[in-house]
Parts: structure tokens; sequence; C-alpha cells
């Protein structure tokens, strides 16, 4: 058990509340605030900027993301210091 994460889905309960960016297909980087999500990984996501070269193109403000099209996500308290 690492950080409290003895499951995977243990992660996203972790990150709720906080930043998360998730990866899309298509090639798609977005960072949002996870309000909340279901065990097909679909996620409800507040404040969300889509990043294109390090750089926010568009903002969107509540947004459901079908788990389909996610590749990963991650903290973004750990995945976004060098990037954003």
């Amino acid at each position: 058990m690492v950080n409290g994460i003895e499951r995977p889905l243990d992660l996203l309960n972790n990150s709720r509340g906080k930043e998360v960016l998730v990866y899309l297909k298509g090639d798609k980087q977005v960072v949002g605030t996870l309000l909340a999500f279901d065990i097909h990984i679909n996620l409800v996501l507040d404040n969300i900027r889509e990043i294109e070269n390090n750089e926010v193109k568009r903002k969107f403000g509540l947004t459901f993301l079908r788990g389909d099209t996610i590749i990963f996500i991650s903290p973004a308290s750990t995945a976004l210091k060098k990037e954003v």
C-alpha cells in the first residue's frame, strides 16, 4: 500500500476535489477539478482547461468525460510540475 492506495479507484477517491490531468484519445490533454466518477471511469470535472503544447488552448466549465475516451488520469499536483 502506497499513500493509502490499495485499489485502482482509491487514487480517484483521493483525488476528489483536486485537480487531475487526463489524457484522452485523439492526443488531447485536459486538466480540471475531479468532482465525481463511477466504475466505468466516467468523470465529472469542473474548470477544465484543454492543454496543447504546454499552453491552455480552451476552457470549459462543468464537464462529463466518458470513460472509454480516457487513456490515463494522473493527480495534477505531480503530473504538472514541469508541464503547465
